[in-house]
């Protein structure tokens, strides 16, 4: 059983990248380097659940939300006194080193082109891009710029995943010769529209768009990329889902993938449906197997099962291997020494935001890639959106791109 004490005596003095993570990871400021690095915070819904101004290394130098209401709240937040009424208002303030771009997904893209064009480092919500031309035009502006990139992807930083990617490293798994990813969202029409009734961008939003969730269950484990995809849409006769501007007529997506290793990794993503309201996973193995618990609320929930050479017989008498089934005690990783002491509390999304926080900033004081860099970003986003464009051919196999170099 995986535990706090074993999990440390086993790091020693190598970082948590090397234990936690297919590339890199994070790892806490053992330098003594005090410099502080200043942060905007651009968007007042989801950008005030982080806390960067709890990180001993970084300081919130400015936010900025097109409503007044929503950038007071940033300030109170962030104990920052200085706020803009706009990204290219904030982008001009030569203090900002970096920026947290947490506006609306259609503006993802273009709002880190030009953070990156006027030389500010970025951290984005999810997803990158919600087409593919997007995505080489932010892969190029990174390359073009040298800028640190990094998404902030909940699913990674899960305590699940955090164990899930340490038993892997460790053999446990044997090979996981098959995964799923569940993101159930139901009743997210109630996003669809603001409080003047106008759409949102969530309203019609294409469920696989918005992959990020399941596809890094897997992609953060194992290092796989996946390569091919058929995809299935389902969808009513509802009203709400007209005269949307994607032209989404699905309300849930199912996708089935194929991985560079050869392996099937089947992801759903759902809006409307009889669900379970979720984001985990299910990542399956030749000697064990790992069974995520569907909420936070409810980690007793969690289960391994061991392949066992032993003797069992079904409800019909035949003969079998019985396997061994345990819960699983969730390590609570946000306690331990892998954050900065300020930081070792509970946040958003499974314990993750205070990760997410430390990794942008751990890597831009150590000149490092962040752990879910431009490149694990595109893994993690592309799968998505040509899964929604074989949903729209009714499941036609499509060949996914993989943009890694060498790959």
């Amino acid at each position: 059983m995986l535990n706090r004490r074993s999990f440390l005596a086993i790091a020693g003095t190598t970082t948590a990248s090397v234990l936690l993570a297919p590339g890199n990871a994070f790892a806490i400021n053992r330098s003594g380097n005090r410099k502080k690095i200043r942060m905007g915070i651009v968007g007042g819904r989801f950008g005030a659940s982080f806390h960067f101004h709890e990180h001993p290394d970084c300081m919130v130098e400015a936010v900025s939300d097109l409503r007044e209401d929503r950038r007071q709240h940033l300030m109170q937040t962030y104990k920052c006194t200085k706020s803009y009424p706009s990204l290219t208002a904030l982008l001009k303030d030569k203090n900002v080193e970096a920026v947290f771009i947490a506006t609306p997904a259609p503006d993802h893209a273009t709002h880190v082109i030009q953070s990156l064009k006027a030389g500010k480092h970025v951290l984005c919500a999810v997803p990158l891009a919600l087409t593919l031309e997007d995505c080489r035009r932010v892969l190029e502006t990174v390359k073009q710029t040298g800028l640190t990139y990094m998404m902030a992807e909940t699913s990674y930083y899960r305590q699940q995943t955090i164990s899930v990617r340490k038993l892997y490293r460790n053999g446990d798994f044997g090979t996981i010769f098959r995964a799923a990813g569940a993101y159930h969202h139901p009743g997210l029409e109630a996003l669809y529209f603001d409080e003047d009734k106008k759409p949102t961008w969530r309203h019609g939003l294409p469920p696989m768009l918005y992959p990020t969730h399941c596809t890094a269950f897997l992609i953060s484990v194992t290092g796989e990329r996946l390569t091919r995809v058929s995809c299935m849409g389902w969808g009513d006769d509802s009203p709400i889902l007209k005269k949307n501007v994607y032209k989404n007529p699905f309300w849930n997506e199912t996708a089935l993938f194929e991985t560079d290793k050869g392996h099937p990794f089947k992801v759903e993503v759902d809006w409307r449906a009889a669900v379970r309201n979720a984001e985990r996973a299910e990542w399956e193995g030749e000697k064990m197997s790992f069974y995520m618990a569907h909420t936070e609320s409810d980690p007793k929930d969690n289960l391994i099962v061991r392949y066992a050479d032993r003797v069992g017989y079904d409800d019909a008498g035949f003969i079998h291997k019985a396997p061994l089934t345990e819960p699983y005690k969730q390590e609570l990783w946000w306690q331990t020494e892998l954050l900065p002491a300020p930081l070792r509390h509970n946040s958003g999304h499974g314990g993750s935001h205070t990760f997410i926080t430390h990794e942008f900033i751990d890597a831009l004081i150590h000149n490092r890639k962040p752990a879910v860099d431009i490149y694990e970003s595109l893994a993690y986003t592309v799968p998505g959106i040509v899964a929604h464009a074989s949903a729209l051919k009714g499941g036609e196999r499509m060949k996914i791109p993989v943009f890694d170099p060498g790959r």
